[in-house]
């Protein structure tokens, strides 16, 4: 079983950026086959997103800068950075290393990319978590998000997002614990078909295709709607209590939830089988969309802002998607810095 703990990390902060433009989708004809576009809105929970021509590195780096600052950090003490995205900025070098140089962070800087959706936020944190716990590095960011630069803006559930989290060695802090879980026999539930190794580009990689109402090329992203649904609604609960189980604590006594921002209604349908008040899971879908790995951070930063700084706070999050894959963690947070949302 992936159960995962680690002693004496905590989170310093946490920022996000996103474009300074909007789209509405009430604005859009033809959003989809099955709805029109208030019909959408409705099911969805996506009003609005933000998209522009700009890559995640650079709504992460936007964000890293405004964190760094409020943290009072200096860029000689970060010793590591770990870029979750499904969009890095060429197929090499890692986006990473670039990210190290434009923010001129010491060559000394451990600097790594991992090729996630949904659940990276989750994945990214352990990954960090592990090369910390031992003392060795004192202090990291992990950059999660999706931005495609260049990309159509038509698809009317997702929103660009770069989101970044400050992670620091102390000694005596109640780290993270963590559940995982992939099931890889549902690779082709989101997937784009050409351009790695498997299915190189081809002149036909360009072509059209229709599919459940929507226009797609094999280059672009397209997910099996109903498998993905179904597969989030009975994963993130399960894993939500196989973590408390296995770490002998009561789920509910969480102050917050934060789930992956699919939709509306599949949040609302895990936030039911928990038995959660709603009160304790904020959304932040409306105004930004499924913003995939970015959506967990996103969240804390546009919903909870101005509540948790001055308290221990017990978090539960978890995401869950692309792969098909998923990951939970429990963790508390004291003296956060969440910074004032970043729009470039």
């Amino acid at each position: 079983m992936a159960f995962l703990s680690f002693k004496n990390i905590r989170i310093a902060g946490i920022s996000a950026g996103v474009p300074l433009k909007k789209i509405c989708n009430l604005d859009l004809e033809g959003v989809s086959s099955d709805y029109s576009s208030s019909d959408f809105v409705e099911a969805t929970g996506v009003l609005e997103r933000r998209v522009d021509d700009l890559t995640t590195s650079d709504l992460c780096i936007a964000a890293a800068e405004r964190l760094i600052e409020d943290l009072k950090w200096s860029k000689e003490e970060i010793e590591a950075i770990v870029f979750v995205s499904q969009n890095a900025d060429y197929i090499l070098p890692a986006t990473a290393c670039i990210i190290q140089d434009k923010m001129g962070l010491s060559k000394e800087c451990y600097a790594e990319d991992i090729a996630l959706g949904c659940s990276g936020w989750v994945y990214g944190l352990s990954t960090l978590a592990g090369l910390m716990a031992g003392g060795g590095i004192k202090k990291a960011l992990l950059m999660a998000g999706d931005a495609k630069r260049r990309a159509k803006f038509n698809d009317p559930l997702f929103g660009f997002a770069g989101t970044v989290t400050a992670l620091e060695y102390k000694e005596g802090a109640d780290g993270f614990k963590f559940h995982f879980g992939t099931d890889g026999s549902g690779y082709d539930a989101i997937i784009i078909p050409d351009g790695g190794s498997r299915n190189q580009i081809t002149m036909d990689s360009f072509k059209d295709e229709v599919i459940n109402g929507k226009t797609y090329n094999r280059l672009q992203s397209r997910m099996k709607g109903m498998d993905v649904f179904t597969f989030g609604i009975t994963t993130a609960p399960k894993s939500v209590k196989e973590l408390a189980k296995h770490f002998g604590f009561d789920y509910k006594t969480a102050d917050y939830f934060v789930f992956h921002q699919a939709n509306m209604k599949m949040n609302k349908m895990i936030t039911k089988q928990l038995k959660l008040p709603v009160e304790k899971v904020p959304t932040c879908m409306y105004h930004f969309g499924n913003t995939s790995s970015a959506s967990i951070p996103l969240t804390i930063v546009t919903q909870l802002h101005g509540k948790i700084e001055d308290k221990p706070t017990k978090f539960i999050c978890c995401g869950f998607g692309v792969g098909l894959s998923w990951g939970t963690i429990a963790f508390e947070s004291e003296s956060l810095v969440v910074s004032e949302l970043v729009e470039i």
